[in-house]
């Protein structure tokens, strides 16, 4: 009887190990998710562009989607629920925009943030809950100047939106 019970007291330690091994591989998984930032170089496209999402983990995908969309003229990076992009190369209009929004007959517009390049804004319809944030910029890169504005396909929350606002820059030259 005393055997039997050393050898299973013995298989049972053995078998549960001091989990250092297990606490490293969970430390390592965790490393790699935090760490990886995903980005987007769109000179390939002709557009000297850099776009830096984020953390892999916290938009929930592997690689974002970059589509040119011929009928529109402009390009969409899609980086799952928390990122959509739309980028115009354009002039940006600013004041225009303001006055659109001021003009708009069917919903409320409220500017959350303004600066000279960037208008950060809360759109909602009178009789409705439901609100969108919304953002445009003007990028320049060199001579040529690009509108970034968040994509109609999602529904972006304040951080989502802070997130995208700031995420593309003018390709360093090489």
């Amino acid at each position: 009887m005393r055997t039997i019970l050393l050898l299973s007291g013995m298989i049972t330690l053995l078998a549960c190990g001091d989990g250092k091994q297990e606490a490293a591989q969970a430390l390592a998984a965790a490393d790699t998710t935090i760490s990886t930032s995903l980005s987007v170089d769109l000179n390939p496209q002709d557009m000297p562009l850099f776009v830096e999402l984020g953390s892999a983990a916290l938009l929930g995908i592997e690689a974002p989607t970059v589509k040119w969309n011929e009928e529109m003229g402009r390009m969409e990076v899609d980086g799952g629920q928390h990122f959509g992009i739309v980028i115009t190369e354009e002039p940006g209009d600013l004041p225009r925009l303001k006055a659109d929004l001021e003009r708009d007959m069917l919903q409320k517009h409220t500017v959350i943030e303004e600066a000279p390049d960037k208008l950060v804004y809360r759109s909602q319809f009178p009789d409705d809950e439901l609100v969108f944030i919304h953002f445009y910029r003007v990028v320049l890169a060199g001579d040529r100047s690009f509108t970034v504005q968040d994509s109609e396909k999602g529904r972006f929350n304040e951080e989502d939106v802070a997130r995208m606002a700031k995420a593309v820059r003018a390709q360093r030259p090489a």
